[in-house]
């Protein structure tokens, strides 16, 4: 009987160190599963209006930095700026020409003087400073109906994937509205939501360990490049009839809020497709609480 005690006693003790044992573990080393991969998204806007004439890219597609994505008709792009152009050598042959009178009446005055009354001299040289402002104004234009002509051509801003690209030949589009989401690939990154209560002594750079659900056998490094100073309230907030909202808690609960956290991925395999919204789990290695125990 005593023997049997002492083996049941054994194994309660062993199950006690093991529970402080993970108990310590998770106080060293918080751990999340509430964690998803992140990436900046740009919204690829076209910034003239016209119909699609030719799609260079399929959706779900790798592209690069200055690649065409897709080109707007430029006929009429083409026609403002050729006329834009004739209206800059216009302006220019209207300066010409009052330069030439008011050096005109200027020579006359100095052969012979009282020729040329001051008010005449006067507004000859307005009409030189006004001929010199419209063909900075054609040239301005000119230089517009340059850039609109070019911004047919819709180019990639970075490298990345092109994702949710549903126009066609044929679809007219607006100018500043977007019509296809890129994904920079350069910018991936993993958030995780910590409770609170996990957060006391992690830093900036404290290394980190993330598993994604799509490839849960590979380990992937990181460190955590920064920490949440804010999440949205759900108390106060306005309700119906501009009333606030208020949830019911319970006094004897304390529910600790969830902090996002941001983690730098190094070296990720290249195996692993990272793609925004995958599922990640996410545990923080407290190195200064290591290196104070170890002292």
């Amino acid at each position: 009987m005593f023997k049997r005690y002492m083996i049941t006693l054994l194994f309660v003790v062993a199950a006690l160190c093991v529970m402080y044992s993970e108990y310590q573990t998770y106080v060293d080393n918080p751990w999340t599963r509430d964690g998803q991969v992140r990436a900046y998204v740009i919204q690829v806007t076209p910034r003239v209006t016209g119909q699609i004439v030719s799609i260079n890219v399929k959706d779900n597609s790798r592209v690069e930095k200055g690649d065409v994505i897709f080109e707007i008709d430029p006929s009429l792009y083409e026609t403002n700026f050729h006329k834009a152009i004739a209206s800059n050598k216009q302006a220019a042959a209207l300066v010409n020409k009052a330069k030439n009178e008011l050096n005109r009446a200027v020579n006359l005055e100095k052969l012979t003087p009282g020729a040329q009354s001051e008010l005449a001299l006067n507004n000859l040289q307005n009409a030189v400073e006004s001929a010199d402002a419209n063909a900075l104004l054609a040239k301005a234009q000119m230089d517009e109906a340059q850039l609109n002509l070019a911004y047919t051509k819709v180019t990639a801003p970075t490298d990345g994937y092109i994702t949710n690209f549903n126009a066609s030949i044929g679809s007219q589009v607006i100018a500043n509205s977007p019509v296809v989401a890129l994904i920079d690939e350069n910018s991936f990154w993993v958030e995780g939501f910590f409770k609170e209560t996990d957060l006391s002594n992690v830093d900036v750079n404290n290394k980190a360990q993330v598993t994604l659900l799509m490839h849960d056998k590979q380990l992937l490094n990181g460190e955590v490049q920064s920490i949440g100073y804010g999440i949205s309230k759900t108390d106060g907030s306005t309700g119906n009839a501009l009333l606030p909202n208020v949830n019911p808690s319970f006094e004897w609960i304390r529910l600790a809020q969830r902090i996002p956290v941001k983690i730098k991925l190094k070296n990720v395999p290249d195996n692993i497709q990272l793609r925004v919204g995958m599922t990640a789990s996410i545990k923080i290695q407290k190195q200064h609480v290591t290196n104070s125990s170890s002292n």
